[in-house]
């Protein structure tokens, strides 16, 4: 049952022609009351295909509600928090990329979609780590700059043919680097018969230890489609929140119960009330940004669409 301040935060959505877009990753009363709950992948395909709404309410971290303006600059993009953002997303500027480009010119620009507007405009094609394997297999040349994750970029380089050049040479997830192979033995010791999935940020090791490499959105398909009952999640704690509210005959156990991210919390239902009253903070792109951007973000999800 929904509290009153998330029926009166539904209610002001639907006054101002609003829809709610929440990342896996928002906690659970977030996700209750999102119109639309999912990965990045999937949170940029729905932003592309929204048409009549006025006002969006991300809930997410910077670079999504970004991605979001970029999709559609004729509607209000807000962020219940201007302070979330992703760490991740900052370690890559847009000069370091130019530089990059000089150094191996031949080079296609794959950047993940956990990037900054402006390092965006910077990138042929954007991808996320539910299709960052089947974008570059796409891609024309075979030597593909590819960033800010250096442990998706590890993970695309051991699937593919062609080199992948990682930029920056360090750039991380924190909350994905947190889990080492000690964790995966003290859980499987603990739940024998789980299946251990873990996020392609994750470092190699543990990537190797689990029984399956997914992305949020595809970790949630194969719970929906898997006949195992117990899961041990390698990722953010709320995906297993959602796992467990949608799952109910399944059990979902994080595979390290401080797996937080601090910024996806910073976000919260007073602070998205008050963003919906007074529609900010409001995300705006530089126009010429967006523009280039826009070609990147455009045709990540062709593909993905079209696979």
């Amino acid at each position: 049952m929904l509290s009153s301040l998330q029926e009166e935060i539904i209610n002001l959505k639907n006054e101002k022609n609003g829809i709610i877009l929440g990342h896996n990753y928002q906690p659970g009363k977030i996700q209750e009351i999102s119109d639309f709950i999912g990965d990045s992948l999937e949170l940029c395909i729905k932003a592309s295909e929204i048409d009549d709404r006025d006002l969006i309410i991300f809930c997410g971290v910077d670079f999504m509600a970004e991605t979001a303006a970029i999709l559609n600059p004729d509607k209000k993009i807000i962020i219940p928090d201007y302070n979330a953002e992703c760490p991740m997303a900052h370690m890559l500027s847009a000069n370091e990329i130019k530089k990059a480009k000089e150094r191996y010119p031949d080079a296609d620009v794959a950047l993940y979609v956990n990037t900054l507007a402006e390092a965006k405009a910077e990138a042929d094609i954007i991808v996320t780590s539910s299709n960052a394997i089947e974008v570059v297999e796409n891609l024309d040349n075979n030597q593909v700059l590819f960033g800010p994750d250096n442990n998706l970029a590890k993970y695309v380089a051991k699937q593919t043919h062609k080199e992948i050049i990682p930029i920056p040479e360090i750039g991380y997830c924190y909350v994905h680097k947190m889990f080492n192979i000690g964790d995966i033995t003290f859980k499987k010791e603990k739940y024998p018969n789980a299946e251990i999935l873990v996020h392609p940020e994750a470092d190699m090791e543990v990537q190797d230890m689990a029984d399956a490499v997914l992305s949020t959105g595809g970790m949630i398909s194969h719970l929906k489609n898997s006949k195992n009952k117990e899961f041990i999640i390698g990722t953010e704690v709320d995906l297993i929140t959602r796992m467990n509210r949608e799952f109910s005959d399944k059990i979902a156990i994080p595979l390290l119960d401080d797996g937080i991210c601090k910024t996806m919390k910073l976000n919260n239902l007073d602070k998205i009330k008050k963003s919906i009253i007074d529609e900010e903070f409001q995300v705006k792109i530089n126009k010429e940004i967006a523009k280039k951007s826009l070609k990147a973000i455009e045709r990540m999800i062709e593909i993905s669409k079209n696979k």
